[in-house]
């Protein structure tokens, strides 16, 4: 069985388990949809399972810049006969003209310029790309009579740094301390606006930390994806602050679950929600278990906690996606982990020459990998 093979065998294996209601599969038969940023991480995972739910008679539409992947190529797009990919821009009208050709009924938007240290290097970029581009897609989506628009928001990013835990929507922060934290506050108010002033239907799902296969690593990527690379070569892995700190690891196809919902459910149009795990981990036993199941031997190294990283545990309370769209997540974290290491050893070839670790990265990101 070949690499995409298992990869959409894993897909669809999930869907089965989720055992989705009838009325919401019939929903997404036939249905044209477009999802910006469909060859990233959780993209490449949710256009998978929408090509399973639109059938034949649907097709899925990527557009995405390839800006996380270093040599250009859609190789993480999984080739199907309902999936189109164009390589394009939110910012650029010619592609949002191109892509919305396709009779498109349903929009999922999660193209972003990520993440935090990406956007503190490139913070007019960042700005472009997340507000600039958003706001032409949601004029876009107005002008088209698109049904609904699914906003990929981060929780991560938009509660600030002191809150209160669990993480519930209701909490309302303005020190934020990135660019990208700051644009995806903004995507949300832009979409609240949309929504008011246009009654158009849109959601605002809060992502927290994903892991799983679709991601690569590198400079500007995940943790768990560059803890793995850096393993697998027999590296030691850096963890900023004391490694106590925590985070809500979110398994990619329990988002992609989160998604699909807010897609269907009535409830969910005009609503914001956390899209997490609803548990803590801590960083180093995070990296404790990364080791410990690629055989590495190399310590732990400890560096200073990044100056924009005052966030010492994240846990998100995911009771509102629970009751508004039967949100439940399936997938604990190891068994997760274990796929997510299974992907990698499966495309290990091809991960080690997109790793994106090049020369003459920020301080704050090659002081890690030092």
């Amino acid at each position: 069985m070949t690499s995409n093979e298992k990869r959409i065998q894993l897909v669809n294996e999930y869907l089965m388990e989720l055992n989705l209601e009838k009325k919401l599969t019939q929903h997404y038969k036939d249905r044209n949809i477009l999802v910006t940023g469909g060859a990233g991480a959780i993209g490449s995972n949710l256009i998978l399972a929408l090509s399973e739910l639109v059938g034949s008679g649907g097709k899925v539409v990527i557009l995405d810049n390839l800006s996380s992947i270093r040599e250009k190529k859609s190789w993480n797009v999984v080739p199907l006969d309902n999936i189109m990919f164009v390589q394009g821009d939110v910012r650029s009208d010619i592609d949002l003209k191109r892509v919305f050709k396709e009779d498109i009924s349903m929009v999922f938007h999660l193209a972003a310029f990520f993440a935090n240290q990406n956007s503190i290097d490139y913070p007019e970029t960042s700005a472009e790309v997340d507000i600039i581009g958003l706001i032409k897609l949601l004029e876009y989506s107005r002008l088209g009579g698109i049904e609904r628009v699914v906003y990929a928001s981060s929780g991560c990013a938009i509660y600030g740094s002191y809150p209160k835990l669990p993480l519930k929507e209701d909490f309302i922060s303005m020190h934020l301390t990135t660019p990208y934290q700051i644009n995806k506050m903004t995507g949300e108010m832009y979409c609240n606006f949309y929504a008011h002033h246009y009654d158009m239907q849109i959601v605002n799902c809060r992502f927290f930390n994903s892991y799983g296969p679709g991601e690569v690593p590198g400079q500007y990527r995940n943790v768990i994806p560059n803890f793995i690379y850096w393993a697998m070569k027999g590296q030691s892995l850096p963890l900023t602050g004391t490694g106590e700190e925590t985070r809500d690891f979110a398994y990619v196809l329990d988002l992609v679950q989160g998604l699909i919902k807010s897609g269907f459910y009535q409830e969910a149009a005009g609503e914001n929600f956390n899209l997490a795990s609803g548990r803590e981990i801590s960083i180093k036993d995070m990296a404790l278990l990364v080791n410990e199941t690629t055989g590495n031997k190399a310590d732990l190294i400890f560096k200073p906690r990044r100056k924009w990283d005052t966030k010492l545990r994240l846990l998100a309370s995911i009771e509102k996606a629970q009751k508004l769209i039967h949100y439940q997540p399936m997938i604990e974290f190891k068994d997760g982990f274990l796929k997510n290491i299974e992907w990698f050893k499966d495309n290990w070839d091809m991960i080690e020459n997109m790793a994106d670790f090049t020369p003459g990265m920020s301080s704050a990101v090659r002081n890690e990998k030092e």
